[in-house]
């Protein structure tokens, strides 16, 4: 019966964590993106960074395996008793602009503190536009209180495209890699090289 109580509270936290898919370090493959320590990957997986409140940034182009690791982890932390959140940037902007525009955005953001990890995937790939002083803010209300893990095809030197602000983008990275584990993703996009086996399959051989 405990047994079946803490397959039931683990199934419940899946759920509640909201990923796209479901994704294991052991389905992973490291040797085509051979920049990525596997060892320190690993020891991320053990979740140590999360009782310490750091935080994990992968950064690399496309379909290079971000979100699969960010997952991955996730996933293990849930399996360790975290409770963990995966949300899309796109979607965090939205409903963030959405509880400031109803005057619940303090409600909204108090959400987030049951969360010992919350993952944002997919910086960058649109203009944050109205939504970056906001996203500033979520990032600050986590500050030294809980875990990220951000998914971005943009290096450091780009984010100001995308939050249209210096100052405010300089204080976000102050904070977010003051206590924070940078993950490089280097190498050909998964995507790009499954359509082009499936094109023609005896390049593969």
């Amino acid at each position: 019966m405990k047994k079946e109580g803490v397959q039931k509270r683990l199934s419940t936290r899946l759920k509640q964590a909201k990923f796209s898919e479901i994704k294991t370090l052991e389905g992973f493959d490291f040797i085509s993106i051979p920049k990525l320590p596997k060892t320190k990957v690993i020891s991320l997986a053990e979740c140590k960074f999360i009782k310490e409140r750091e935080n994990i940034i992968c950064i690399g182009q496309s379909g290079t395996g971000k979100s699969h690791i960010a997952t991955a982890i996730g996933i293990t932390a849930i399996q360790l008793g975290y409770r963990v959140r995966f949300i899309k940037v796109y979607d965090l902007i939205q409903e963030l602009l959405k509880a400031e525009s109803e005057y619940r955005l303090p409600r909204y953001l108090k959400i987030w503190n049951k969360y010992d990890l919350v993952i944002l995937d997919e910086l960058g790939y649109i203009n944050l536009g109205t939504g970056s002083p906001l996203l500033f803010q979520f990032c600050s209300e986590r500050y030294e209180r809980g875990s990220l893990i951000i998914t971005t095809n943009l290096d450091f030197s780009r984010w100001e495209k995308v939050f249209g602000d210096n100052a405010l983008t300089i204080a976000l990275l102050d904070r977010l890699t003051h206590h924070a584990h940078v993950l490089p993703f280097e190498g050909e996009s998964y995507r790009f090289k499954e359509s082009k086996e499936k094109i023609n399959p005896d390049l593969n051989q």
